[in-house]
């Protein structure tokens, strides 16, 4: 039995925290070639998780909320905004569900924020995602850094 406690969540954020991604994960599958992988993955304001949509193989990614707040983004092909939710236990939303060949980002409103993650495997880093050719590279901090803060700005939250 895998169990999920206050103790995994905390030690899990100081490194998110520590970390110069601002994120970290700890993976419950034991490879990247299980059919189902499963995580939980700490995630800091200011970290950015680029765009990206999975179909090569089409994956569905599902994300519940654990602790903290996060905005989870859904774009169309040209960088629209389509959809968007804010994950926050105390407002009655959990979770989201992904589909595939939908473009989304997830971006942390709130420090000490942990999402458990589900999606599809196997993991192959090469094709696991494709990345919005209009969004910024994740090394490209300044750009990247604009682009979240516009979303939240243009959402007004």
């Amino acid at each position: 039995m895998i169990t999920i406690t206050d103790t995994q969540l905390n030690n899990l954020s100081d490194q998110a925290q520590a970390s110069p991604r601002r994120r970290m994960n700890l993976n419950f599958h034991s490879s990247g070639n299980e059919p189902i992988n499963r995580l939980m993955n700490a995630f800091e304001p200011g970290t950015y998780v680029r765009p990206h949509k999975h179909e090569s193989p089409d994956k569905i990614e599902v994300f519940i909320l654990l602790r903290g707040r996060a905005l989870v983004v859904e774009f169309n092909n040209e960088g629209t905004i389509t959809e968007y939710t804010v994950l926050d236990n105390t407002k009655g939303i959990h979770g989201v569900e992904i589909p595939p060949r939908v473009w989304h980002t997830l971006i942390s409103l709130q420090t000490g924020t942990v999402l458990y993650e589900i999606k599809q495997g196997p993991y192959v880093k090469a094709s696991d995602k494709d990345f919005a050719s209009w969004s910024p590279r994740e090394e490209h901090i300044d750009t990247s850094q604009k682009f979240i803060s516009d979303i939240i700005n243009n959402l007004s939250l």
